[in-house]
């Protein structure tokens, strides 16, 4: 398991390096690594987490295919402005996401981590709507989320993934400068 588990950390890697540049083959490639996730997942016992890669999986064709709608001339996704009142509305809607996700793997599973592994993802899906929709907001939630992450990781054992969202976090922070970056230039296209 050990030799899947660094795969798809490798996989991940790339993929969100590769959505810190803005670059559109980070969707096909994050589809690869959730995939390989989804199994790695449902082996720990950490259902919620594998439910998140499903989930992702729909949204990663959602975001590929708006990204690809949104392109300059450079080949890589302009960023695009949140507004406050949706900001609210989609942290509101995870909120309620993971109280009931929290709820019902606590009730009606082995989960190891109800609560704390449902949070995580309802979370998790609300960065990675944004990202599909070009949020620049959408990284300082992922920063958020993948701290939290590499200690349930290291908790369940699975040293490689924590490691990964170590890694992530600091993906994660230079995504939020290079969009930032982008955000504060003129858009070409």
């Amino acid at each position: 398991m050990a030799w899947i588990e660094l795969a798809g950390a490798l996989i991940s890697a790339w993929a969100v390096w590769l959505t810190a540049r803005r670059r559109p083959w980070c969707w096909p490639i994050g589809l690869l690594s959730v995939l390989i996730y989804s199994w790695i997942f449902v082996d720990a016992k950490l259902y919620s987490d594998a439910l998140l890669q499903l989930a992702f999986a729909g949204l990663i064709v959602y975001g590929w295919r708006r990204w690809l709608q949104n392109l300059g001339d450079d080949g890589r996704v302009q960023v695009a402005p949140l507004p406050r009142a949706q900001a609210s509305g989609h942290v509101a809607t995870g909120v309620l996401a993971a109280l009931v996700l929290g709820y019902s793997m606590h009730r009606w599973t082995d989960a190891a981590l109800p609560w704390l592994d449902a949070m995580l993802t309802a979370f998790s899906l609300v960065a990675q709507w944004w990202q599909g929709r070009r949020h620049i907001a959408a990284w300082w939630l992922w920063i958020a989320v993948d701290v939290i992450y590499v200690g349930e990781y290291i908790y369940k054992h699975l040293l490689i993934t924590s490691v990964l969202y170590a890694g992530f976090v600091v993906l994660a922070v230079i995504g939020l400068r290079a969009w930032r970056q982008a955000a504060d230039t003129p858009a070409t296209g």
